[in-house]
């Protein structure tokens, strides 16, 4: 049996994975780590039986420690020490990666120094620190394995095939629950409404950077980290019905896609186990019950977001941190009510447009950029610029 450590286990996608290796049994977990979810982590403890667990909040923990006086043989550790040694402390052969933020790139670090192979669901990574994860996981023989229904697409049509012979990668995009809308038809959104994804099942930040196409500017980043490609020959496809998860072209004409139901389990099923299958654990596609699969291009006029990822990607350096970091406050700063929805996007672009770009920076130097993007917007709001 195969060893896992989860992290980020009680979030939307590290509830799903364990779900699926509930269902499945073919792993045992050696590490769980969480925020501050005090209650839930300990639910999961109780169920999985890990040999460590991390809360990144140090006063949760305490408080986690004491709930666990009755298994002694469970370590709790906390803060980003904690979070990187359950990363890479225990035996697992594969670490989870589904933890929010730009938190998420030390732990990877850690784990691919470690030789664990990553199940990775947290865009930020690879968006701020491709250049730093990739070239690393080559050199440790460490695969990264997507944790995302289109990246997994582009997995499963790329097996087997020559990367000469691909043309070029697309990328689906359900286009969100304000697809055909306008700026102007946007501009009373609330939370609640950006928070009813039409066909996904997904945690608040996702769901709304979904409906921005945000979401989707990353997982080009993502693309290209992943897959070697450049930006020129990765292209978003908006398809409505999210059943066709993303698509290969080929040099000759030819088009492979993957299809099925829009169910996160599937792509964290397939990571889990990747090279092999197992038996599904969610719903089966029947294809005689749809009436039709569409696509469309996407939006730019109205959905800038998408386009402020391609410039941020093709510049590099420090850009794609700027580009996240300032989605990532803009998006905290709508859900609580301090900003609209329609001015989610213009923050972004302010702030690459305010940015001296550096090239191939260090983690320290990409969390510096982080913390200037915050420190930008906010000078920003207080001189009452939109």
């Amino acid at each position: 049996m195969r060893k896992i450590a989860v992290l980020g286990s009680t979030g939307s996608i590290g509830k799903q994975t364990l779900d699926v290796i509930r269902r499945t049994g073919g792993f045992r977990v050696t590490a769980l780590a969480a925020g501050a979810s005090v209650s839930a982590l300990e639910a999961q403890v109780r169920e999985f039986q890990p040999e460590l667990v991390c809360l990144y909040d140090r006063e949760a923990a305490d408080i986690l420690r004491g709930r666990l006086a009755d298994l002694p043989g469970v370590r709790v550790v906390s803060g980003p020490e904690g979070l990187r040694e359950a990363a890479a402390g225990t035996e697992a052969d594969l670490v989870s990666v589904s933890v929010l933020g730009m938190i998420g790139i030390g732990p990877t670090l850690a784990a691919i120094e470690a030789g664990r192979d990553i199940a990775l669901a947290n865009k930020e990574t690879l968006v701020t620190a491709g250049h730093l994860i990739v070239p690393l996981a080559r050199r440790k023989g460490v695969r990264l394995l997507p944790v995302d229904s289109e990246h997994g697409a582009l997995l499963q049509c790329l097996a087997g095939e020559k990367r000469p012979q691909v043309r070029r990668l697309l990328l689906t995009a359900s286009g969100g629950p304000f697809r055909g809308m306008t700026l102007e038809q946007m501009r009373g959104i609330t939370p609640a409404d950006a928070l009813r994804h039409p066909n996904w099942d997904m945690g608040a930040k996702i769901t709304i950077d979904s409906s921005t196409l945000v979401n989707k500017g990353l997982e080009v980043m993502e693309a290209h980290w992943l897959y070697d490609m450049p930006y020129d020959r990765i292209d978003v496809v908006v398809h409505p019905q999210s059943i066709v998860h993303s698509l290969v072209e080929f040099i000759d004409g030819s088009v492979k896609a993957q299809l099925a139901v829009p169910d996160m389990r599937l792509p964290i099923e397939y990571a889990l186990y990747w090279p092999r299958r197992r038996e599904a654990v969610a719903d089966r596609l029947d294809l005689t019950g749809m009436s039709a699969l569409t696509f469309e291009e996407p939006d730019t006029v109205n959905f800038p977001g998408l386009a402020l990822a391609y410039e941020a990607g093709r510049a590099g350096g420090t850009l794609p941190t700027v580009y996240n970091a300032a989605n990532e406050w803009a998006v905290r700063e709508f859900l609580a009510g301090r900003l609209g929805y329609t001015e989610i996007v213009p923050q972004l672009e302010a702030a690459m447009e305010a940015h001296r770009t550096q090239p191939d920076p260090s983690l320290e130097a990409i969390l510096e950029t982080e913390a200037w993007t915050v420190r930008f917007l906010e000078e920003r709001r207080q001189t009452g610029r939109p």
